[in-house]
């Protein structure tokens, strides 16, 4: 008598729970990481970068610098890179690498323009010639702060966000996909079940992991986990 083999379900269902919970993991980082990014990006580039002394003919002028004085690159690259980190749930298949290259080139981009205008005096030197009404008025007392590589930092976070996207971009949902669904004709049981998928939250769509985040909890965690504490 030989006795039957005892199928186990659980481990054919592992992998695919486990790369399930690895896109939402991924997709949660992109979002916190690029939204992040460009924020500290577009602040660093407001404040104060560098400062020195010009010569006058009343004695000497402090000047100061921002980050926009200095170089505007680090600044329109983040709201590209925003953009484009919108617009990876807004396309599809080609469309989104494209998109997610750009958003790495751009965070790429403010890291290398920020860090060059950590050490540029050009701004300062061109404000103290107007002061002075010299072609060329020399600046002393230069000082630089650490901003520029608060808006370096912000530029690391949005090249990160786009390494994500190119890597894990492909199994992301896609905002437009409810209303392709939605004009497809098919039978009446398969109206109610569309029906019936609208009002059931998808744990993947970027809206939802966003209101998870809101109220504490983990994106990344199985839904029938989060669904069974919740009921608790």
């Amino acid at each position: 008598m030989t006795s039957a083999a005892v199928p186990q379900p659980r481990a054919e269902h592992e992998p695919s729970a486990s790369a399930a919970r690895g896109r939402r993991s991924s997709l949660a980082i992109a979002l916190l990481a690029g939204a992040l990014g460009a924020a500290m990006v577009l602040l660093a580039t407001s404040r104060k970068w560098a400062e020195g002394t010009a010569s006058v003919a009343q004695g000497s002028l402090s000047q100061s610098a921002n980050g926009d004085d200095i170089t505007g690159l680090p600044g329109a690259l983040a709201v590209v890179g925003l953009a484009a980190l919108v617009a990876v749930f807004a396309v599809r298949r080609l469309g989104r690498v494209v998109v997610a290259a750009l958003l790495a080139l751009s965070g790429a981009g403010i890291v290398v323009s920020s860090a060059l205008g950590a050490s540029d005096k050009a701004a300062l030197e061109e404000k103290a010639s107007k002061v002075s009404g010299l072609t060329h008025s020399p600046i002393h007392d230069v000082a630089y702060t650490p901003w520029p590589w608060v808006a370096a930092a912000g530029g690391v976070l949005l090249l990160l966000a786009g390494v994500l996207a190119l890597g894990y971009g492909r199994h992301w949902p896609a905002m437009s996909g409810r209303y392709e669904r939605a004009g497809t004709a098919g039978s009446p049981a398969r109206s109610r079940a569309r029906r019936g998928a609208a009002t059931t939250p998808d744990p993947d769509r970027p809206e939802e992991l966003w209101k998870a985040l809101d109220r504490g909890e983990d994106p990344t965690e199985a839904p029938t986990r989060r669904e069974a504490e919740r009921g608790a």
